[in-house]
């Protein structure tokens, strides 16, 4: 009797637990969300997401501030990680949810929704962290929105179907075929191709500047000639892998070149002379030069024009055709050496010879001006009211300007002559009138500067005058 109690127990244990797990997998097929659920589960993290990143970006951006001293690398990548703060919320959530939907439900076909969105969503965030290393913005918006379309195509499975569709889309010349997917994929090689250029161009720059051993005419030479090489390659490449005919590009490109060398004379001929330029060496980057009324340093060798600095933050673009065929004066060309000249002149009462003693070491109290190679003052003539000099001097820095200079230098003249009675005349003029007619014709109205009758010949007396006879601007050295 025990035993048959016992075993219809089991049986009932038994079918119990058939009962219990017959129901509970029910329950989970009946309630598991469809994927228009799942739709809406992610569309309502994403709005939490971008809703949560307002007050944690606020918190953040006051952090940041605190992070003055670090290294430019380290604020660049808060900031970076700062914009994408919804994008980064919303991989965070979708991947929890979509873990949470695992450990509940053993169909995975169920929560395939989620996981879709949160690999998508994840190839996305990646996306944009990995183009920061894109400098250029345009190029970087165009990197980020065609391969995030492309990892969404890929990742639905709709890649094959798209391409397809983009393929069909064609034009025919002759033999060529060109499709809207040919077209979609030179662009991207192409694309590609110039950011390698880019890069390599940009280390290989910073290498070849490095070179003390290479002229900076010759280093600007070679940049150019391997940004030249290195983009022409890319583009040349990326019609290459599209199967473009590059036979027929070489006809065309031939009488483009015809029609281009009549219309575009100035531009070659600028950009031959910008070759000439950095193959003579007669200017480079850092030399000082004059152009007419242009006066300053050269900051680049552009392909077209030549880029000087003046003194007052003027920047001139001067074609490279002008500094081969005009006048440059190159303050620089083979040394930095500068002489530069200032004229003065003296009272006839003062000493010569103390006049240039003092005039020379005035001029080498004054900072710039070179010791090892002294100034030197001589007597240039003898004129109406003055001795007159020219004082030489030298400096090394013409970059630092010239006219301060001898602002500098004259007012250094101008305190030693002060200090040693030295005088400074200027030109004297003396007016008689000695006509009698200048009365008659003005009447002698009141009020005039008319002359009084007064004697002429030996008869007249300067003293009788008054008026329009005057001395003026008598001073010490007058003749």
């Amino acid at each position: 009797m025990d035993g048959e109690l016992a075993s219809w127990l089991s049986s009932l244990h038994a079918s119990a637990g058939d009962f219990v797990d017959a129901l509970a997998a029910f329950g989970r097929t009946m309630l598991l969300p469809s994927r228009l659920q799942q739709i809406a589960l992610a569309l309502v993290l994403a709005a939490l997401a971008w809703l949560a990143a307002r007050p944690l970006g606020a918190r953040m951006e006051d952090w940041m501030r605190g992070l003055e001293g670090r290294p430019k690398w380290q604020l660049r990548a808060f900031i970076i990680l700062r914009r994408r703060l919804p994008l980064i919320l919303f991989v965070g959530m979708i991947w929890l949810a979509a873990g949470l939907f695992a450990a509940l439900y053993s169909f995975p076909s169920r929560r395939y929704v989620l996981v879709l969105v949160a690999t998508i969503a994840s190839a996305w965030l990646a996306i944009r962290l990995a183009a920061q290393l894109i400098r250029n913005r345009l190029l970087r918006n165009v990197v980020v929105w065609g391969l995030s379309l492309w990892a969404t195509l890929y990742y639905l499975g709709l890649l094959d179907e798209t391409s397809d569709a983009l393929d069909a889309i064609a034009v025919t010349f002759g033999d060529f075929r060109l499709s809207a997917l040919a077209v979609i994929k030179a662009l991207a090689l192409t694309a590609a191709l110039f950011m390698a250029a880019r890069t390599l161009t940009i280390a290989s720059s910073r290498r070849i500047r490095t070179v003390r051993d290479i002229s900076p005419s010759v280093q600007e030479l070679l940049v150019k000639l391997l940004r030249i090489g290195l983009y022409g390659a890319a583009f040349f490449i990326g019609l290459k892998a599209v199967g473009f005919d590059l036979t027929g590009l070489a006809v065309l490109s031939g009488a483009i070149g015809v029609g281009l060398g009549f219309g575009l004379q100035k531009v070659v001929s600028n950009l031959v002379s910008g070759v000439i330029i950095l193959l003579d060496k007669s200017v480079k980057p850092g030399d000082v030069i004059s152009l007419g009324d242009t006066f300053g340093w050269i900051e680049e060798l552009g392909a077209r024009y030549v880029s000087v600095v003046t003194r007052d933050g003027k920047e001139y673009l001067i074609p490279n055709e002008d500094l081969i065929t005009g006048q440059v004066v190159n303050w620089s060309h083979t040394n930095n050496f500068v002489r530069l000249d200032i004229f003065f002149g003296t009272a006839y009462g003062d000493d010569p010879h103390l006049v240039r003693k003092v005039a020379v070491e005035a001029a080498k109290s004054v900072d710039r001006v070179l010791s090892h190679r002294p100034p030197v003052c001589h007597i240039t003539g003898f004129g109406d009211s003055s001795v007159d000099y020219i004082l030489r001097f030298w400096i090394t820095d013409p970059t630092g300007g010239l006219t301060n200079i001898r602002g500098n230098v004259y007012l250094a003249l101008w305190d030693a002559f002060k200090a040693h009675g030295i005088s400074i005349p200027f030109p004297q003029r003396e007016v008689r009138v000695l006509n009698d007619s200048l009365a008659i014709d003005t009447g002698g109205a009141p009020g005039s500067d008319a002359v009084p009758d007064r004697p002429s010949g030996a008869d007249f007396d300067p003293s009788q005058v008054s008026g329009p006879t005057s001395s003026k601007g008598l001073g010490k050295g007058a003749p």
